[in-house]
């Protein structure tokens, strides 16, 4: 049995790192952050957000997520629901309320059927582009780019990388979590790269696979004719 939030603030302290940016990185708010770094877990709405943000949270300072869960569930999530207030009976909805959803229903349904017919029709038409503004995931965005693209991939468990075009002093051009599955491009042919976890990211430059050594916090320098990797 270990102390969870004695440990989540040790690791952090350890890598110098502030509330904001970890709210930045994360998407979890600041207060959130601290209450778990002092178990104060009815301060969270529930116990899903609970298991997520704690999740999140280890993962982002390089931790076991799931060594965190564990210890979460076997202290505290028994005591925790025992003294949950008994459960609300759900209200009949009245009659009256019931023609209002089924228009809304009807409503919807006409709007997907729509989007279908112009989808299709977008597609069916001699000449037209085989892009649908809004249509197709991440994965799609590096089409509209010519030149050297550096393209981000996740894979695992996903991982946070902030991208600066030519130098570490450069402007971010790109920062956020890659979840797994997910693909960003960026246009360029130098960047300086920080990655939290680089087993959760695999990249290429200009088709070339990118080697990332197996280090937290990595920071790395790529051209599409070297990758160096860079201290502090």
């Amino acid at each position: 049995m270990f102390e969870i939030g004695n440990s989540l603030r040790e690791a952090r302290e350890r890598q110098g790192l502030g509330y904001p940016e970890i709210e930045l990185a994360t998407k979890i708010r600041a207060k959130y952050i601290r209450a778990l770094e002092e178990e104060d877990f009815t301060s969270i709405p529930g116990d899903a957000y609970i298991r997520g943000f704690l999740r999140s949270y280890a993962e982002y300072l390089g931790l076991d997520g799931d060594v965190y869960l564990d210890e979460y569930a076997s202290r505290f999530i028994t005591s925790w629901r025992d003294e949950l207030p008994p459960r609300a009976e759900r209200r009949r909805i009245r009659t009256r309320e019931r023609p209002i959803q089924r228009r809304t229903v009807l409503f919807v349904l006409a709007g997907i059927a729509l989007v279908a017919i112009l989808v299709f029709a977008a597609f069916s038409i001699p000449g037209s582009s085989t892009h649908v503004p809004g249509v197709g995931g991440k994965h799609e965005q590096h089409r509209q780019f010519s030149g050297p693209l550096l393209v981000l991939h996740g894979v695992g468990r996903g991982t946070y990388v902030e991208v600066r075009h030519n130098s570490r002093s450069s402007k971010v051009s790109w920062s956020g979590t890659v979840e797994p599955g997910e693909t960003n491009a960026i246009p360029g042919n130098r960047f300086y790269l920080l990655v939290r976890r680089p087993s959760g990211l695999r990249i290429t430059l200009d088709g070339r696979p990118v080697s990332l050594p197996a280090r937290h916090n990595l920071r790395i320098l790529v051209t599409p004719k070297r990758t160096t990797r860079l201290r502090g």
